[in-house]
This record gives C-alpha cells, sequence and structure tokens, in this order.
C-alpha cells in the first residue's frame, strides 16, 4: 500500500523543513500513488516526455547525460527525498536521463497537475522552485570540482557531499553507510578514468581517512576530508520535502 504524507518516514529527518498540515493534505492530493523499481531500471530517459514527477522515498540513483560517443557524463546522484522529473515537468523533455542504483520507491505524482498546484498552493510552489535552484547550485560546484581541484581534492570534495547527505537521512550508522553507486559512476561525475579513480580512492584508504568497499563507505575524519578537498565543513541547509 502507497504510505500516506502524514506518515511519511522522510519527514523526521533533520534535513526536511517541517510541513505544516495544509502542506501534507496538499501532497496527499497531488500524489497519485507509488512505483517500486528495482536496480539499473531506467527512470527518466533524455529526450522524453514524461506524464509524471516523482519523489524518491527509498533508494538512490543517478542523474546523467549521454554523449554523442556513448559516454556518459553523471550530472548527479539521487537520493531519497529528492524531486525527480521537473524538467520535464517545465520544459515538455528531460535534459537527462534518471536510472535507479538500488532498488527504489517513487512517489508519483501528475504532471499536468503542476501549474495548477503552483496556483493553489504557490508556497509549495516556492518550494519546488528553490529545489531547481538548489541543483543548478549543486551543478556550479560539481563543475568547479572537475576544473579546478586535482583528483585527491575532487574526490574528496565527492565523497564528502555524498556523506553529510547520507548523515541527514539517517543512512549513516558508526561512521560508515550503504553506497549503491559503481567507482565508474563516481568517475563519470568527476571527469576522471576509472583506474585514476581507483588509485586515488586507495590513497584515501592508505591515509585512513574514506573506504569505499563491498557497497559501504566509511570516512574515519570528516575533518581532514574537508580540508583535502578545500571546503569547510558546514551544516547542510535545510530542503522542502515535495
Amino acid at each position: 500500500m502507497a504510505t500516506p504524507c502524514s506518515q511519511c518516514p522522510l519527514r523526521r529527518h533533520p534535513l526536511f523543513k517541517p510541513m505544516s498540515d495544509q502542506d501534507v493534505r496538499a501532497m496527499q492530493k497531488f500524489k497519485v500513488g507509488e512505483l517500486i523499481i528495482e536496480a539499473g531500471t531506467p527512470l527518466l530517459i533524455e529526450g522524453s516526455n514524461s506524464p509524471q514527477l516523482f519523489t524518491a522515498l527509498r533508494g538512490m540513483g543517478l542523474r546523467y547525460k549521454t554523449t554523442l560517443d556513448g559516454g556518459r557524463q553523471v550530472v548527479n546522484f539521487v537520493f531519497p527525498g529528492d524531486f525527480i522529473g521537473l524538467q520535464a515537468g517545465v520544459m515538455g523533455e528531460m535534459a537527462h536521463s534518471v536510472e535507479a542504483s538500488s532498488k527504489m520507491t517513487l512517489c508519483v505524482f501528475n504532471r499536468s497537475e503542476l501549474w495548477n498546484f503552483y496556483k493553489t498552493h504557490p508556497e509549495r510552489g516556492f518550494d519546488i522552485t528553490w529545489l531547481a535552484a538548489v541543483e543548478e547550485h549543486f551543478l556550479g560546484e560539481a563543475l568547479t570540482a572537475v576544473g579546478r581541484r586535482s583528483a585527491i581534492e575532487a574526490l574528496s570534495w565527492a565523497l564528502l557531499r555524498i556523506f553529510l547527505r547520507g548523515q541527514q537521512i539517517g543512512l549513516v550508522h558508526n561512521r560508515s553507510m550503504a553506497l549503491p553507486f559503481r567507482q565508474q559512476d563516481l568517475a563519470d561525475a568527476m571527469g576522471l578514468s576509472l583506474v585514476h579513480t581507483n588509485k586515488t580512492l586507495s590513497k584515501l584508504r592508505d591515509r585512513q581517512l574514506a573506504n569505499w568497499s563491498d557497497g559501504q563507505l566509511t570516512i574515519n575524519d570528516l575533518a581532514r576530508l574537508a580540508v583535502i578537498a578545500k571546503v569547510e565543513l558546514e551544516p547542510v541547509p535545510k530542503r522542502p520535502l515535495m
């Protein structure tokens, strides 16, 4: 059975802003069901015109673009609480693809109701706009990581971002979190070869800073990893939950 919005397990996590009873009722009316997909299943395809929007309730995935030569550029990682498909809702088609990296449960919304949702619930509409702006900000950060950081700095930045997000949604236990992505996914995100990525991750493991193996990411010293990544450890800003 679909999870009622009033009992959404994501709402208890510190990452998400509190929702009023009115917000919860609005989301329940907007939601039309749930979808469960297995790892490796494409959810949205670049250039497609999906009739649905989604919120990731459980599981993780990838957003990526396909290059003309068949390569792949990962543009972001999907975590529980992420809103998916807004590009198709606004622009008519997806500018990137989304694929499940683990088994995922998704809340489903009708795209045809998006503009009416904006009109009848303008504060929630602003939340959707905020999420789109945050996505753009992340892409700017990622571009800086790729263009202005060395391989060890860029990978430290990426692992730090992933781990901090995991902390805020209850995925980290005893300094470790399950991570269903492949090293190739991280390489595709950072513009590195798989070999270079593997060697760089080995350096982080040898320094006893971070270890990613057997689907588990362990970070022993966030502060030292942040120094290598050339970022300050700051609280993750709260975000709206759609």
